[in-house]
């Protein structure tokens, strides 16, 4: 399963997940304000898609609006106050893909 974690910056939530997860699903990870901000090929190749807020759904459905609604698009709801390897964001992150595990098996 091809898994794309998404925030804002792609320096610590988004980031971190796409390396905590790798070895159970083909991952990577986009921002969305950054310089290189998230591209339709990037949103192409993901069978599921996990923003770590729900505004930043919304931004990919305006940026792809055809090619979001094909996608399941999931909300981790984490705020952007951690450092990329902070024990916190690790943790909560393990969390949310266990209550989430459903969806991406």
């Amino acid at each position: 399963m091809n898994v794309l974690f998404i925030c804002n910056q792609n320096k610590n939530r988004s980031k971190l997940a796409e390396h905590l997860f790798q070895d159970r699903f083909n991952s990577k990870s986009a921002g969305l304000y950054n310089s290189r901000p998230l591209s339709k090929k990037q949103l192409s190749w993901a069978d599921v898609v996990v923003v770590m807020e729900e505004e930043q759904r919304d931004e990919v459905e305006k940026r792809f609006p055809r090619l979001s609604v094909q996608k399941r698009i999931l909300s981790f709801d984490i705020p952007d106050v951690y450092n990329y390897d902070n024990p916190q964001l690790k943790a909560r992150l393990e969390l949310k893909a266990k209550k989430f595990a459903r969806y991406l098996s």
